[in-house]
């Protein structure tokens, strides 16, 4: 199944049209014309099967003729992940975590960060493909980026952990994980938090915890961090 993105339809929606550019995609591209079938999401749970009723790469219509609501996610996940130096990692990770699944992004700037800007509409647009390419009907949600240290002030929901590779006394995330929970987590950059971040985690009521035995790359420990609360909810 190929899926189509609209954010503007949902159940009371009968017909609509895509823009100009996935319009030519459709028709130009993909070849499609009237009364072939296509399938949409809005990002919000809602898989709509629509059938094309005019086939114009300007403007191309459909019409709406079943529609599905997918079960949410009993968790959520945050993670708040500090830029990588190079981009590519972390787009790498941006699409690797869609496609496991996840609830919720922020790029944090901390203290070692190489890189304090990112370019949103790239990232946003990275995580748009890779929830179509998977078939998912959630849009997971990209903050703007923000220093560690507003983030922590933020009433952030569920168990709040942070992942650190100081040699302290870390619990390790497998032990702690509990199914139906929500989870906020802090991946650092790749020279890691800094002493005086990790303390103020900690005054903050966030739990160390440890991804593991080697030391990881920042989009590696997100992924893994992912993986491990997807994992943990699986029936």
């Amino acid at each position: 199944m190929q899926l189509f993105y609209n954010p503007t339809i949902n159940e009371t929606t009968e017909t609509f049209s895509f823009d100009k550019e996935e319009s030519k995609h459709i028709i130009k591209v993909l070849r499609k014309k009237d009364n072939d079938i296509l399938f949409v999401t809005n990002g919000l749970g809602f898989l709509f099967k629509t059938e094309i009723t005019l086939a114009s790469d300007n403007k191309c219509t459909v019409k709406i003729l079943e529609i599905q609501k997918t079960e949410a996610p009993k968790h959520k996940l945050h993670l708040a992940v500090a830029p990588t130096k190079m981009n590519d990692r972390y787009e790498w990770f941006l699409e690797k975590v869609t496609e496991i699944g996840i609830y919720e992004i922020t790029p944090i700037v901390c203290d070692r960060s190489e890189r304090k800007v990112i370019n949103t509409e790239r990232f946003e647009k990275i995580i748009l493909s890779a929830m179509k390419q998977c078939n998912q009907t959630y849009l997971p949600k990209l903050n703007p980026a923000i220093s560690l240290k507003e983030f922590i002030k933020r009433e952030n929901s569920g168990e709040k952990l942070i992942a650190h590779c100081e040699e302290t006394n870390k619990k390790s995330l497998k032990s702690i994980l509990r199914p139906k929970t929500d989870y906020t987590i802090l991946i650092g950059p790749e020279g890691d938090f800094s002493n005086k971040e990790i303390e103020l985690a900690l005054e903050n009521n966030y739990i160390p915890v440890s991804l593991g035995e080697t030391r990881l790359r920042t989009e590696t420990a997100a992924v893994v961090a992912c993986h491990s609360i997807v994992f943990t909810n699986e029936d």
